[in-house]
């Protein structure tokens, strides 16, 4: 009976796979506004009965194609941060978090730039009807806390220069900062959300094309333009 579970379970991640992969196509193709289960199935030779075995909706299909395209980005910065981490081991100046805080940006870009339907599909326009559920928050995050961990490695091993904080963003800030990095000072913790969804425009610019005809040289500007958000968080605040 294990044997005939075991073929029964490979034989429904196949199909998992073939139904997740066409509808990656149809992203592709047609955007995700349009994304049908009935279209997937008629690609796929299957009648649509049998795919709603493994997605009984639209809603649940393109749940499943977002948090793998949100895990799919995390990895990459994870990847990125165990390498930099690897190759410049603690105690580390804070000239050696910037590097690693460079080398996370880069492999998000690098990412973006070879999925850009996945990119448009959690970083784009809504999905009209579409409201993501809760299974989409944990790897959303993945990326904002590898760079979380980066300032918090800075601060505990180097230190960080803290940026000038308004009186009135400071019970924002104090809220940011314990909901999200409780070992960083508000004064840092507030920027640090800031250069989060500043990396995410300059690659929204890049992938969607805003920057056609305005920058030619998008590695390099890119590379200035992630170090000027380091600055935003205090990564080169002491040497």
């Amino acid at each position: 009976m294990s044997a005939i579970r075991g073929a029964r379970e490979r034989a429904r991640i196949e199909v998992t796979a073939a139904i997740k992969d066409e509808a990656r196509k149809q992203l592709a193709a047609e955007g995700a506004a349009k994304l049908s289960l009935r279209a997937v199935a008629r690609e796929l030779g299957m009648v649509s009965s049998a795919l709603y075995r493994y997605f009984p909706s639209r809603d649940e299909l393109l749940t499943a194609l977002i948090v793998d395209a949100y895990d799919s980005v995390g990895q990459a910065a994870e990847r990125a941060h165990r390498t930099a981490v690897a190759e410049t081991p603690a105690p580390a100046r804070a000239g050696v978090h910037l590097a690693r805080w460079v080398a996370v940006a880069c492999a998000v870009r690098d990412w973006a730039i070879a999925h850009p339907h996945e990119y448009a599909l959690i970083y784009g326009s809504p999905v009209p009807g579409y409201t993501a559920p809760q299974a989409t928050i944990g790897p959303a995050s993945r990326v904002g806390l590898v760079l979380i961990a980066i300032v918090e490695d800075a601060h505990r091993e180097a230190g960080v220069g803290l940026p000038p904080l308004a009186e009135e963003l400071r019970p924002e800030a104090e809220r940011i900062a314990a909901d999200l990095a409780p070992g960083l000072p508000p004064a840092v913790a507030a920027p640090l959300v800031a250069a989060w969804s500043q990396l995410f425009g300059l690659l929204s610019f890049e992938i969607f094309g805003q920057f056609d005809r305005v920058v030619e040289a998008r590695e390099a500007f890119f590379r200035q333009a992630v170090t000027e958000l380091a600055r935003t968080v205090g990564l080169l605040g002491r040497p």
